[in-house]
């Protein structure tokens, strides 16, 4: 019994010195992007827990903004005549009833006969075919008058997805112009014919426009909602780095303060603002999503494991981070005369562990030696 204890113990301790713990110590390392507090303030370092979420399955699709056509209006003149006076132009924003031409009719009078044109609907003036002095006849539209508080955003959509979007259909939209702020709209209408060039339909989402910062003709990108799935871990698309074939992560170190351990993982289908994770995340996880980016040319950081360790803890580590024992320390001290200043290179730990298994087998072969003359002896006297 006590053979099989002692060989387990030196079992143990080779194990404790193998080389794939040693390399197992040396990956974490490698893996760790340790920071100064300043540097990771610098860095811009944030990050989001980790959590199941209802994850939306979208249909990406562009497009232009275009005016309402019922919003639209036309001034004209009743009678034929001249522009005595042009009180509104290009890019005016008028009110309904406001003066915006006067016309001189051509019937005989001193001084001839004069209508005053007045909007007949609120907007901005976005079309104008008349100038002063201008002959105008009844049938000819002089001003165009569009209401943009509400507009249309025009989506062409791929042909295979049409069939999953019908009307109230949500979807995200995002208008460059504006740095791309997210606009809910739900699904109008669609187009009655589509594009045999394009393979695209056209879909119709109403937008409001209460501040006047949109414009007709500015490019629209659509994420439509088609279908969405309950309790699935996924991340901000920020989060992820490398590239499609080896994704990776950065995730806070739980023991370091401002350390992140980048870690591969296995990604799922995607939409405009989250990734769906398969492997390689649990839930709790803290992941860094700004700053993410600028960590994969962050190297190593500027802090080793153990300096890291040091400072976290109060106390010396050895260059894998392991804690320094007290026969590491004492052999240092007694080497050197002085308190240890670093941990023992791996070659004399090695020595170390091995000299105190020869030591074991060496007990274990004496005690086998002792107990065989002990038999022998007892024999002799019997």
């Amino acid at each position: 019994m006590k053979t099989l204890l002692i060989a387990t113990i030196v079992v143990c301790l080779l194990e404790a010195s193998s080389p794939s713990s040693i390399a197992a110590a040396d990956k974490r390392q490698e893996n760790l992007v340790i920071l100064t507090t300043e540097e990771s303030r610098n860095l811009g370092i944030e990050t989001v827990m980790a959590l199941p979420r209802t994850f939306e399955e979208t249909v990406f699709a562009i497009g232009r903004i275009e005016e309402r056509p019922d919003r639209r209006a036309l001034l004209s003149s009743r009678i034929a005549g001249k522009v005595s006076k042009l009180e509104a132009f290009i890019g005016d924003t008028v009110n309904q009833g406001d003066a915006l031409a006067t016309i001189e009719s051509r019937q005989p009078g001193n001084p001839p006969p004069t209508v005053i044109l007045k909007a007949p609907a609120s907007g901005r003036i976005t079309e104008s075919l008349v100038s002063l002095g201008q002959p105008v006849e009844p049938d000819k539209p002089l001003l165009t008058i569009a209401d943009h508080s509400e507009l249309w955003a025009v989506a062409r959509i791929p042909e295979k997805s049409a069939s999953f979007i019908t009307n109230g259909t949500p979807a995200r939209i995002r208008i460059p112009a504006l740095g791309g702020e997210i606009i809910r709209s739900t699904f109008l209408r669609q187009g009655v014919t589509a594009d045999a060039d394009s393979g695209t339909v056209q879909g119709v989402f109403t937008i409001s426009n209460p501040e006047d910062r949109l414009r007709p003709g500015m490019r629209v990108e659509f994420s439509i909602v088609v279908s969405s799935r309950d309790n699935v871990l996924s991340l901000p698309r920020e989060a992820i780095q490398g590239d499609r074939a080896r994704p990776l992560i950065f995730i806070k170190d739980f023991e370091l303060p401002n350390a992140f351990l980048k870690a591969p993982v296995r990604l799922g289908v995607e939409n405009d603002q989250f990734v769906e994770i398969l492997g390689g995340l649990f839930p709790g996880d803290d992941v860094v999503v700004e700053g993410a980016y600028s960590l994969n040319f962050a190297g190593g950081g500027s802090l080793s494991l153990k300096e890291a360790l040091d400072a976290a803890h109060g106390h010396e580590h050895n260059e894998d981070g392991s804690e320094i024992t007290p026969e590491q320390r004492k052999e240092e001290e007694g080497n050197q005369g002085s308190p240890v200043h670093g941990p023992p290179s791996r070659l004399s730990k090695g020595l170390q562990v091995y000299s105190i298994a020869i030591t074991l087998v060496a007990m274990v072969l004496f005690q086998q030696l002792w107990s065989r003359r002990r038999d022998s002896g007892s024999e002799t006297t019997c």
